[in-house]
């Protein structure tokens, strides 16, 4: 099994010369006083270092080892606590918060790319950071100045650790039905009770303080998810003086036995009258876990591309290794009994196309986090509302998509290795089993695909749509004069074609036929992601084709090889996936539920 690296040399490709990210947080005033571009690489540099030499090395025996649980306490498995103080010391866990409040600052794009090293290195232990980060998010957007204050800077530096506390046993994507309550004291607090299930890291001991963000409903909120409400609720009371006190009146009932991500707590929370507050406006709450969820739903697409590219990593190099038979053109490496596996045209294909759904991902990760920074900073509200229409448009493509293909890949590296990716100890049966879950969390990618094709392209009657192939045709026009990008462009045209006939074709079907939206969605998702990510191919040739010629390392030369690659044999999925949402839902619901 290869040892993960910190893909450095693609992350740098894509910051600086894809994106030239320096130059927008140069435009955008509020970034440029917190990262340069020596900062910016200086911290891809440190991170590669500790995600590679910190985190990897734990990954495969804490799955072994998994958490254990003790009369409502959590032990994390050996060397995680240890991994914790690295990561906090360097004061990566508030990498992209509030300056105000201890964080960094630095841009969604950066983040990124330390999120996909962590990702890649130690899943089970990189969701402790993530859930935090987007705890913090909430608190920083709707939390009252005094909660900030006493918390954030806390949750920031690592000392105290956040939890996200949404789903009950019989509340998972339908969170207006949830039974949690919160009863008002005299005091402006209230007493939380309920059970929630399915919360990551919810409980451990690697962190002095566990600051978990509750949904529950007041005694007279409405039906549905508008009485939702949010509550901060610390493991540990916080006294006026920072210091902590004694424990809240809630525990760890269990945690869940699962089949991948074993090193991380998966909690049954029991919340019995714990004190709690109200964070941003009564029966607002879902509001506000929103405010989190297009930065969490991308993190989980980001997870999806980390396991891949830890998958890719240990495939080519086994295939590099591995000798069977001999390549059909005959013989390559004579001294030998066989040549390496990777001369044959099947196994080019599996690694072929885990390179392209990897670093087309990668590309299409950062190009959402691009989104992110300027509707999150831009000064102009024309500008910050156009971003902010990206976002929500591409945000279930990216957690859906991403790890669709996530697991797609982790399960072609298994397959390059043959038996051998059955067993234990190359790694890959664990990438395999860790990856499933990020298509069922924050949000299964049927949810996703509903979102994507009910809320944000019909919900907008195209509008939305129209701002993503709005961005593919400036793009296809100003470079129709470049040469070597023609080819690509050709294909990327027809695609975005292929895609606005169909969304055209789903926004007539809907105004008729309700089931015509979920009858899409997935296909629809799907095409939607293949045509983005050619989008990001392209935008990689229009950088590597000039700096081919003369190209000694093979980077460049290999990233047009890549892109040939995607447009020949991946973009062409998008005509049967066009061709099964044109034919609509009939098929699919003509049958009675006892004819399945």
């Amino acid at each position: 099994m290869a040892d993960y690296q910190a893909p450095l040399r693609d992350m740098r490709f894509v910051l600086n010369e894809v994106f030239e990210a320096p130059a927008l947080w140069s435009s955008l005033p509020k970034l440029a006083e917190n990262v340069d571009p020596d900062t910016a690489d200086a911290i891809l540099e440190e991170a590669g270092k500790i995600t590679s030499g910190v985190l990897a090395p734990l990954n495969r025996e804490a799955d072994e080892q998994g958490c254990k649980w003790n009369e409502g306490e959590v032990t994390s498995p050996e060397g995680f606590k240890e991994a914790y103080q690295t990561i906090v010391e360097g004061g990566w866990n508030g990498l992209g918060g509030n300056p105000e409040f201890g964080g960094m600052g630095m841009p969604k794009m950066l983040v990124a790319q330390f999120e996909e090293m962590m990702q890649g290195a130690n899943m089970s232990f990189g969701l402790a950071p993530m859930l935090t980060a987007g705890a913090c998010l909430a608190l920083n957007a709707h939390g009252s100045q005094e909660l900030k204050e006493k918390y954030l800077p806390n949750m920031y530096s690592g000392v105290w650790s956040g939890a996200m506390d949404l789903t009950e046993p019989h509340a998972g994507t339908d969170l207006g039905i949830i039974r949690s309550k919160a009863e008002p004291n005299s005091d402006g607090s209230y007493n939380v009770t309920g059970t929630k299930i399915f919360i990551t890291w919810g409980e451990h001991d690697m962190a002095e303080n566990i600051i978990h963000l509750v949904l529950a409903k007041l005694p007279d909120a409405p039906a549905g998810p508008k009485g939702i409400s949010l509550f901060l609720v610390p493991k540990f009371l916080v006294n006026d003086d920072g210091s902590l006190g004694e424990r809240n009146s809630f525990s760890c009932g269990s945690i869940e036995k699962k089949m991948g991500i074993k090193a991380s707590a998966t909690c049954v929370m029991n919340f019995d009258g714990a004190k709690g507050w109200l964070v941003g406006e009564p029966n607002k709450g879902l509001a506000a876990m929103f405010t989190m969820m297009n930065y969490e739903r991308l993190g989980v697409g980001i997870q999806g591309i980390g396991a891949a590219e830890a998958s890719l990593q240990s495939a080519r190099e086994y295939a590099l290794d591995r000798i069977q038979s001999r390549a059909p053109t005959g013989a390559q490496e004579k001294d030998k009994a066989a040549d390496p596996i990777i001369v044959h045209p099947d196994v080019r294909r599996m690694l072929m196309t885990m390179k392209g759904y990897v670093e087309g991902g990668r590309a299409f990760s950062t190009y959402v986090a691009q989104w992110l920074d300027i509707a999150k900073y831009a000064e102009d509200d024309d500008q910050r509302k156009h971003a902010e229409g990206m976002v929500a448009l591409l945000t279930p493509v990216a957690k859906a998509f991403l790890t669709d293909r996530g697991l797609d890949t982790c399960i072609l590296g298994q397959q390059v290795f043959g038996g051998h990716g059955f067993i234990r100890e190359w790694g890959q049966e664990q990438l395999v089993r860790d990856c499933r879950i990020t298509q069922i969390y924050e949000g299964t990618n049927g949810i996703q695909a509903l979102d994507l094709m009910g809320r944000k392209v019909v919900g907008s009657q195209g509008k939305l749509f129209e701002l993503f192939a709005a961005d593919v045709a400036k793009f296809v026009q100003d470079n129709s004069d470049d040469d070597a990008l023609r080819p690509y462009l050709e294909s990327l045209s027809a695609a975005l074609e292929r895609l606005s006939d169909v969304t055209e074709a789903v926004i007539a079907q809907a105004a008729e036929n309700p089931n015509a939206i979920g009858a899409a969605s997935v296909d629809y998702l799907d095409l939607f992601g293949l045509t983005a990510v050619a989008y990001m191919w392209a935008k990689m040739v229009k950088v590597a084709a000039p700096k081919a010629e003369g190209d000694t390392s093979g980077f460049y030369t290999g990233k047009l090889k890549s892109a040939r690659f995607y447009f020949d044999r991946l973009l062409p999925k998008t005509v049967s996936l066009a061709e099964g949402i044109r034919s609509g839902s009939d098929s699919m619901m003509a049958p009675t539920a006892d004819e399945i």
